[in-house]
């Protein structure tokens, strides 16, 4: 059964923030742009009425129902902030919590929970929360713990890149595959960057060798490009993510 904290939204105060958070929250959208939020909860009821509220502030919520699921979604993309229920069908919270912070550091993440005994808490915070919401909730109040998270926080899907099981962190220059980390020279780096920076698109040879060579005024032939392409798969265990376009260039791609 939800809660009238969830099911009086669209009445009351659940639908007027007030002034100051109003204020807070549009100048958090004005420097991170839209709220891209991960909820990791499996009750589709209180679900769709969170999403529906933080979308009517201006964010875009996907709901996963599983930890399997949302662990696949972020080996795609790092959202901006996770929301995160702790009793899940196929785990625990606490656990998925603490495997999302050793791969993402600076990821927020608010547990969401009616787990409210003081030994969950603490034991939540340990595992690398940020917050601590206890339901039932005011969908205000929610909102404005996530701006106030966001505000504390730089961008985290602009610092990571992920495609396949290959990751990198931008502001380490860090690459792994398969939670390894993979040593590169600055070509093979450079060229890796370059195609995850594009993930979707083909990025063609000329423009490889013009970005990663040309522009630092190492002109080289385009049998450099292939050499330092096939070193980079060979460090990468062939990638099935990594694809040569024939005649065209190279793209990565998300594989299903």
């Amino acid at each position: 059964m939800i809660s009238s904290s969830f099911a009086s939204i669209g009445t009351g105060k659940l639908c007027n923030l007030s002034q100051r958070v109003r204020k807070v929250c549009l100048l958090v959208r004005l420097e991170v742009g839209m709220i891209d939020i991960y909820y990791v909860e499996d009750d589709s009821g209180i679900a769709q009425i969170v999403k529906e509220y933080l979308e009517q502030r201006g964010c875009s919520v996907t709901i996963y129902a599983t930890v399997m699921s949302v662990k696949q979604a972020l080996q795609r993309h790092v959202p901006r902030i996770i929301l995160l229920d702790w009793n899940m069908p196929d785990g625990r919270g606490d656990v998925l919590c603490e495997w999302i912070r050793f791969r993402w550091p600076e990821i927020p993440i608010i547990f969401l929970t009616v787990r409210n005994d003081t030994q969950d808490i603490v034991h939540g915070f340990q595992n690398g929360a940020d917050d601590y919401v206890v339901k039932p909730f005011e969908l205000e109040v929610l909102y404005s713990r996530i701006c106030a998270l966001l505000r504390r926080t730089s961008s985290i899907s602009e610092r990571y890149l992920s495609c396949g099981e290959i990751r990198i962190d931008k502001s380490k220059m860090m690459v792994t595959c398969q939670e390894k980390e993979i040593r590169m020279s600055q070509a093979e780096y450079q060229l890796l960057l370059l195609l995850m920076e594009n993930k979707g698109k083909t990025v063609t040879r000329q423009q490889l060798l013009e970005q990663i060579w040309d522009c630092n005024g190492n002109y080289v032939n385009d049998n450099t490009l292939t050499v330092t392409m096939k070193r980079l798969r060979e460090k990468l265990n062939q990638p099935s993510c990594l694809k040569t376009i024939r005649s065209f260039g190279y793209r990565m791609e998300d594989v299903i």
